[in-house]
């Protein structure tokens, strides 16, 4: 299952952007920003991340100004990438 996770992050360079520069709860709107994407390629990662289990949208009653954070899983996908 781990390499499940790993290959799904690798395979989209921008997964693996977000999440390695997800380290604090961040919009979409300011990772696209921060990685010169556009908010809607962010956007939909991180839906795809989310429903991997990898981030988490923190306040998923709001329209605007959602928030995204990684999660343990995410972390220990990101640790294992990074070792690689």
């Amino acid at each position: 299952m781990l390499w499940n996770k790993i290959s799904f992050v690798n395979s989209s360079k921008n997964r693996k952007l977000i999440i390695f520069k997800l380290t604090k709860p961040t919009t979409p709107t300011v990772l696209a920003k921060e990685l010169n994407l556009h908010r809607s390629v962010v956007s939909r990662s991180l839906l795809n991340l989310d429903k991997e289990g990898l981030v988490v949208c923190l306040n998923p009653e709001s329209k605007k100004e959602r928030y995204y954070k990684v999660t343990k899983k995410g972390y220990e996908i990101r640790k294992q990438i990074e070792k690689m």
